[in-house]
């Protein structure tokens, strides 16, 4: 479907900016140079007539955002987060992205429900409400449970959703190809790798099974972890476009007078949600990448809930050691450390100078950790590194892309909480406890036994392998068969040798 047919969906874009007055608003919101704003308006302009209508009844940027599907409103849930890029206006109005959007009937919901799984409603639940949150991919009822009265969260797939999103990413894709085709320069940041990451990404948010094992996988992670909570999914209650959870009790994070009114304290809670982010991404390599306000609850207790599992993020342990070291190296202003990160991990090419580079990362550092508290941001101190890495040509890492977006927004989170908040002095400790127990003597040790640990696995097979290498060798002459023996046999022993020291590695650890 990535063809030119996708010009007219872009050009449909600017249209219905322009038509529903967002274009005005999204530029002047954002500072837009007056130069590229006035083009911008000029191209818009003469198609405005195609633009989609919108609901009136809503603010101009989210009446077009609304208008023009789901993709765009996951972007518009990302900046809603964020006053500092867009203003606390336009911030305000893109809040109501994340759980207000128009809901779809209750009798559609029932009979989404009844179709996968295939029994009537009233069989199953009891006290079906209607919709208590609407959002850019399904919408949530609450019920309670016909066998148990346990009081339940479903969630119910938009009707026809597959199909509005397959088209928005395929404007996208034409889009990246475009921007690669027109600007050769921008072929480094990798354009259409990262369409592709995003849509897979999105497209498994669509199948609820998967969102369902999600949450399982992330309560079972951070069961132990104090002030948090998961909601566990009901799986006989679930399928493809149905999922059944616990239901979440609290106030939403973003009603921060609620929260004060309830005798909780946001600036303990502000503290704790960046926190957490920090060690499930570091401590797990598995994270909740949608953590906007519209997905987290304070509990009466003041636990923070956590729910809205369809996006999670994953990352291996090596680049998570790289991402706490330059984090690490940032909070000690050990810059010349940042450098030698980047070029061990081969984010910068080998032939640019660290030296230059330390000093580039100065600059970058030393302005942020001159300001107030209330302006020190470790969502900037990205924005300014990419600046610098993207001249030492440095590619994008398509890996990272759900991290560096989660901590945007979990940083526009806890600044809703409290403005206040010193991001490095709440981030230190985390970081550092996995600094200490990661990357320290024991950790080198536990890399070795787990190295070990796979060799011996292997071990026995070396023989056989390396025979079957020889015999595929027909102009290599063949050994003598008692040298050939005695080299398996080697072979055999040093396997042995391995497999035993794996084991005993692992009792003494």
């Amino acid at each position: 479907m990535r063809g030119p047919h996708n010009i007219w969906r872009l050009i449909r874009t600017g249209a219905t900016f322009e038509r529903t007055g967002a274009m005005k608003v999204a530029l002047e919101a954002m500072e837009v140079p007056p130069r590229l704003r006035f083009v911008a308006r000029i191209m818009g302009w003469p198609f405005k007539w195609l633009g989609y209508r919108g609901d009136p009844a809503l603010p101009p940027v989210t009446r077009a955002i609304t208008a023009l599907g789901p993709a765009y409103i996951k972007f518009g849930q990302v900046l809603s987060t964020r006053p500092d890029v867009v203003g606390q206006e336009l911030a305000d109005q893109l809040r109501v992205l994340q759980d207000k959007l128009p809901p779809f009937s209750v009798t559609v919901a029932k009979a989404a429900i009844e179709a996968d799984l295939g029994q009537p409603v009233d069989r199953l639940f009891m006290d079906f409400s209607e919709p208590v949150a609407a959002a850019s991919i399904a919408q949530v009822h609450s019920a309670r449970r016909a066998d148990t009265g346990e009081k339940v969260a479903i969630k119910v797939l938009r009707p026809g959703i597959e199909r509005a999103f397959r088209r928005d990413l395929d404007a996208f894709h034409f889009a990246a190809k475009m921007i690669e085709m027109l600007s050769p320069a921008s072929r480094r940041l990798r354009p259409s790798d990262v369409v592709a990451h995003f849509e897979g990404v999105v497209m498994g948010e669509l199948d609820l099974r998967l969102e369902a094992a999600a949450a399982s996988q992330f309560a079972a992670n951070t069961e132990k972890d104090q002030g948090f909570a998961v909601p566990r999914p009901h799986w006989h209650l679930s399928s493809r476009r149905v999922m059944t959870m616990g239901w979440a009790e609290g106030l939403p994070l973003g009603d921060v007078a609620a929260i004060r009114a309830a005798g909780l304290d946001p600036v303990a809670l502000s503290e704790r949600v960046l926190q957490l982010f920090l060690r499930h991404a570091l401590r797990d390599g598995y994270f909740h990448a949608d953590m906007h306000q519209g997905n987290l609850k304070a509990a009466a207790n003041g636990d923070i809930i956590a729910y809205d599992f369809g996006i999670m993020g994953q990352i291996d342990e090596y680049t998570r050691r790289v991402y706490a070291e330059i984090l690490m190296g940032f909070i000690r202003r050990d810059y010349r450390r940042v450098a030698e990160v980047h070029f061990e991990a081969g984010y910068v090419p080998a032939d640019r100078d660290v030296n230059e580079f330390a000093l580039a990362l100065r600059a970058v550092g030393e302005p942020i950790f001159g300001m107030d508290a209330t302006h020190i941001s470790m969502a900037r101190l990205l924005a300014y590194l990419f600046e610098v890495t993207e001249r030492f040509g440095m590619q994008t890492r398509t890996e990272l892309i759900l991290l560096q977006r989660t901590m945007v927004v979990v940083e526009g989170v806890a600044r809703s909480l409290n403005p206040s908040i010193n991001m490095w002095e709440v981030a230190h400790p985390v970081v550092e406890s996995y600094i200490r127990e990661n990357l320290g003597p024991r950790a080198a040790l536990r890399d070795m036994v787990r190295t070990l640990q796979v060799l011996a696995r292997f071990g026995p097979r070396l023989p056989a392998a390396v025979e079957n290498a020889l015999d595929r060798q027909g102009n290599i002459a063949p050994e003598p068969p008692r040298q050939r023996s005695r080299d398996a046999w080697v072979l055999v022993a040093a396997g042995m040798a391995i497999f035993l020291i794996g084991l005993i590695a692992g009792e003494i650890l």
